[in-house]
């Protein structure tokens, strides 16, 4: 292990956007086991395996938090949402990106996205987007815990800003006989104590307290779940539909863009990297 430092129904409430050639957007989440798009006006439509097929075999482009096939994953956006948005359009995409590692994500993710021509591309912390779609209090410290298929993180938000993270490459694509699920709550239990020791403030110990919010797959696994409630001894939140949280908090953030459009520019950050505390 490495450590380093709503649901479909609830997005068809949102308020719809017409499809024209200026006030199309697209949300993205692309994950090392699966990549989900939300469409302005059409929700999530696209949930499918992170693949694709250059020739006879199969290519994973993103790969632990990293994209490590720019030509692939921009082959694979243009085979998934080139004919889904509306002809000669200029969409603002939002783009969520792991904590740490995210700069190099954030320029392999701008560089493949190009495939859909984009008016502006705006990324946001996995974290964060969770938190949204959640409607979390982002007044109050608050932890989330990304549990991916091959990527944990564990994010501290204070102001809806990350303050700390950590993540382990392990995930629930791991799991299997020799890795049980006792190992990712473990690691997720060292990263958290880990924050805790390095942590001068009460901020961890407040967002502990209140419960960490828990999203990714991994969520949806009881044997992780209750192991993880074992070892952090607090309550866990689990996010409504969390495999799809990160998508969805970006389609929050793409809807709340489009109305303010010019705070975007050609390419912006809903939470720079620099204010992460390492």
């Amino acid at each position: 292990m490495t450590v380093v430092r709503r649901s479909r129904a609830a997005l068809s409430r949102h308020r719809p956007w017409p499809l024209c050639r200026w006030c199309s957007g697209v949300a993205l989440d692309m994950g090392s086991a699966r990549t989900r798009a939300w469409v302005a006006g059409r929700g999530v439509i696209i949930d499918v395996p992170t693949v694709t097929f250059p020739g006879a075999g199969a290519v994973y482009p993103v790969q632990r938090g990293s994209i490590v096939d720019t030509e692939g994953t921009a082959r694979m956006l243009e085979r998934l949402l080139g004919h889904r948005l509306p002809r000669f359009s200029r969409p603002l995409v939002v783009v969520t990106a792991p904590v740490l590692d995210g700069f190099a994500y954030r320029t392999e993710a701008r560089t493949a996205v190009e495939v859909l021509r984009p008016r502006s591309v705006l990324t946001v912390p996995g974290a964060r987007a969770v938190a949204l779609a959640a409607g979390a209090d982002l007044s109050r410290p608050l932890l989330v815990v990304d549990l991916g298929a091959r990527l944990t993180e564990v994010v501290l938000l204070v102001d809806g800003a990350v303050f700390d993270a950590r993540r382990a490459a392990l995930g629930t694509g791991d799991l299997d006989a020799a890795t049980p699920a006792a190992r990712i709550a473990e690691a997720v239990a060292d990263m958290v104590t880990s924050m805790l020791r390095q942590d001068r403030t009460s901020l961890t110990v407040d967002a502990l307290g209140r419960g960490p919010l828990l999203a990714g797959g991994g969520a949806l696994r009881p044997e992780i779940t209750c192991r993880l409630t074992a070892r952090l001894h607090a309550p866990l939140r689990t996010v409504p539909a969390p495999h799809t949280a990160a998508v969805r908090g970006a389609a929050r953030l793409l809807e709340a863009a489009h109305a303010h459009p010019s705070t975007t520019g050609p390419d912006a950050d809903a939470d720079p990297p620099d204010r992460c505390r390492h």
